[in-house]
């Protein structure tokens, strides 16, 4: 007990190099708490641009499909894997597509890109095409609606009402065929790939086009917990996976955005490394000016007997104590600028990356952990950083030290 008094006291004896010590610790505490934050918050608009746009989060395709969009590779039982998944209850939604490779026609001008053959009501469930319609209406099932891009809109100088003639190749017969469709409305997902290249027809009309009889190219699946896309051993693929089906987690359908989670886990680990180094210099230097101001003092306690156990105990106090002022204001100061980025966003600019579009302001993500872990960390890292000092102020030499201090 005579320790900690001892070891709160000596804190404020000069109260300005304890507070500007404070402040560098609580600095790179709100830091890495912000920086974390972000990178949670870039990690969900990334794979929230995957699973929630238009991919879902896992796809049923018949083996090789999505490798060049073979119209001859669909799935041949479409049924008892829609009724597989119904029953699953970890499966929230599931939507089964055509997907077609073909001319896209206007009076005007011609363009390709990919025909997708959806059903309305399913793919609420899986895709936010209903919210990325901007003008016009979402398909409500008739026959020869169509949505096309924003971008595939101006390029065909089409609007509202205009007539679209797609021209595609039958499956079974490799005839080209024709249909002619009226736009009812302009969607815009965001990457100008996507808005200059696909367009929505209903499935209804879109099978006959290819002749494709009750069969589907594609079946897009959402889960009750996100997690469980990234499950390779989940029950619900697993059982899918049976000759040329494959059942595909997100994870498996875009490696290149997995490979980039990762990378930026490892960077949240090397800012958080290198503001841990900084913050541990600045402790050993304010802890090795506190003894120095005080080595008469140590002096003075290792004559009379105090050990090196004890004044090795007297500095890690100090510095315990130190730890827990930082971290206390880092706590505080770090949850008010997170829940305020988390409800404002960070000014990001728009910018696209791997097909995903970040577009205005990057909202950071709170955890609780953020502010369990991390002040830990932080507090054992500063104790950690006095035991040079420590050990350096428990072998001074009781007759040096009153020369030196004389």
């Amino acid at each position: 007990m005579l320790s900690l008094k001892l070891a709160w006291r000596n804190l404020f004896r000069n109260t300005r190099r304890t507070l500007l010590t404070c402040m560098l610790i609580t600095s790179s505490l709100v830091v890495i708490i912000l920086v974390d934050g972000i990178m949670l918050g870039m990690i969900d608009v990334m794979v929230g641009g995957i699973t929630k746009t238009l991919e879902g989060e896992a796809q049923v395709n018949q083996k090789g499909f999505r490798e060049n969009f073979e119209p001859e590779l669909f799935l041949n039982d479409p049924d008892a894997i829609t009724a597989a998944l119904a029953a699953d209850e970890r499966v929230s939604g599931h939507a089964p597509r055509v997907i077609i490779g073909g001319m896209i026609a206007s009076p005007y001008n011609t363009t390709g890109g990919l025909i997708y053959g959806v059903d309305a009501t399913s793919e609420l469930g899986v895709s936010r095409l209903q919210e990325a319609t901007i003008e016009g209406e979402y398909l409500t099932g008739a026959k020869r609606e169509i949505l096309l891009g924003k971008l595939m809109g101006e390029l065909l100088e089409v609007s509202l009402g205009d007539r679209i003639i797609i021209t595609a190749a039958q499956v079974d017969t490799a005839e080209i065929t024709q249909e002619l469709f009226r736009v009812t409305g302009f969607f815009e997902f965001g990457p100008e790939e996507m808005d200059q290249t696909l367009a929505f027809i209903n499935l209804s009309a879109a099978q006959p086009l290819l002749g494709m009889d009750g069969h589907v190219h594609q079946i897009a699946v959402q889960f009750v917990d996100p997690e469980d896309a990234k499950n390779k051993a989940l029950p619900t693929l697993t059982r899918l996976n049976q000759g040329n089906v494959e059942a595909l987690g997100w994870l498996d359908l875009q490696p290149s955005i997995g490979g980039m989670i990762e990378m930026s886990s490892y960077a949240s680990a090397i800012v958080g490394a290198v503001l841990f180094i900084l913050t541990s210099l600045g402790v050993i230097n304010s802890m090795f000016m506190s003894i120095y101001e005080r080595i008469y003092e140590f002096g003075v306690a290792k004559a009379i007997g105090t050990t090196p156990r004890q004044i090795i105990a007297l500095v890690l106090f100090e510095a315990f104590f130190l730890a827990l002022m930082a971290c206390a204001f880092g706590v505080l100061l770090g949850y008010l600028a997170s829940s305020y980025f988390e409800s404002n966003g960070i000014p990001m600019g728009r910018m696209e990356m791997s097909g995903v579009l970040l577009d205005g302001n990057m909202h950071t993500e709170v955890r609780a952990y953020q502010f369990v872990a991390f002040p830990i960390y932080v507090t054992l890292l500063t104790v950690a950083a006095a035991i040079y000092p420590a050990v350096f102020a428990s072998r001074i030499v009781p007759s040096q030290a009153l020369q030196r201090a004389l």
